[in-house]
């Protein structure tokens, strides 16, 4: 998408005419983050008005001469200027989105999520019992995760609902092998659901770790997210918390698909990313401006049955799924 500054005013608010492929121009209006970052967007035939002195304000005269500069120059088409961005966020939490589930039109729970880009498709990661749990009674038709879109102002942000079925048939893909099931789904999300101007990092299977990388034990690892929903609700990002690789990465855990992580975690946090720093492993994952190599998909807590609840403290380990399962649920990404 291209965009052009139009007007900001002395608050912070700001105008931007924005244009799309195939596509008529439009206003795109974005509150100042004090005011939560609202976004609207509206034809410039809407925004200018016709009747007298409807919507009259420095931004519609700097739309109009603006747009009566543009004129002057030349009657072709005049290529938009794209708006410089001054984000500042590591792209690490541009990566990671806040999941919110619903039966209808009733909130359910909260968690975490991050995007998996293949070829054209791009998927949501999150935990399978994000999905459906049936130990919980927890079964969703749909859910809604939060996207930034504006990339000079990270106030700015929508929410876009993925139904989970098609006449009953459940739209993600997960996995299970000879230990069981993988706590890990895969939802695509078309890219014409995405909001205008999409501001996202997304992982790729080159950013995967496998158990061919050597990662120590004790390593220190990242784990992002939304613990308890808790969050920069100003800027709309997750936070980190900190933890070790806590059992041998590379074997399978009491012969599942995962590993263990030391890091104090919260509910929320199930469908985070662990991902690893490179300069932390002997080898490097794929070089570009997402410099994160990703492990796992954090799922649980991990607890003893047998723990005297007045006396034992938590064990304060987690359970990640190895992230090598995303190479084969986006695999045929074309087929159903």
């Amino acid at each position: 998408m291209n965009t052009t500054l139009i007007y900001r005013s002395p608050n912070g608010d700001h105008w931007m005419l924005c244009s799309e492929e195939e596509q008529a121009r439009f206003v795109r209006h974005v509150a100042n983050a004090a005011s939560g970052g609202a976004v609207s967007d509206v034809s410039v035939e809407a925004f200018l008005g016709t009747a007298g002195d409807r919507h009259q304000g420095p931004q519609h005269d700097a739309l109009r001469e603006l747009l009566s500069a543009r004129t002057r120059v030349s009657s072709a088409p005049y290529p938009d200027q794209h708006l410089e961005s001054n984000v500042q966020a590591d792209s690490l939490l541009l990566s990671v989105v806040q999941v919110r589930t619903f039966a209808q039109t009733r909130r359910l729970t909260g968690a975490s999520g991050f995007l998996f880009a293949r070829e054209e498709h791009l998927f949501l990661v999150t935990s399978r019992h994000v999905m459906a749990d049936a130990s919980s009674q927890h079964y969703p038709d749909r859910l809604e995760i939060e996207m930034h879109v504006d990339p000079s102002n990270l106030g700015a942000s929508v929410w876009i609902s993925l139904p989970l079925y098609v006449e009953g048939m459940s739209l993600w893909r997960q996995a299970a092998d000879r230990g069981g099931e993988i706590d890990v789904a895969l939802l695509e999300i078309p890219r014409a659901q995405l909001p205008r101007g999409a501001v996202f990092r997304a992982f790729r299977p080159g950013h995967i770790v496998t158990s061919g990388d050597s990662v120590r034990i004790g390593a220190s690892v990242l784990i992002v997210g939304f613990p308890l929903s808790f969050h920069d609700s100003l800027h709309h990002l997750p936070v980190v918390r900190h933890g070790v690789v806590a059992s041998t990465f590379g074997l399978r855990f009491q012969g599942k698909g995962c590993f263990i992580t030391d890091a104090r975690t919260h509910r929320g946090t199930s469908g985070a990313p662990v991902v690893i720093h490179p300069s932390s492993m002997s080898t490097s994952v794929q070089p570009d401006e997402l410099s994160w190599g990703l492990l796992g998909v954090h799922s649980t807590a991990f607890d003893m049955g047998t723990r005297d609840l007045q006396v034992d403290e938590s064990l304060g380990l987690n359970c990640a799924w190895y992230a090598d399962v995303l190479t084969s649920l986006s695999e045929d990404c074309g087929k159903p």
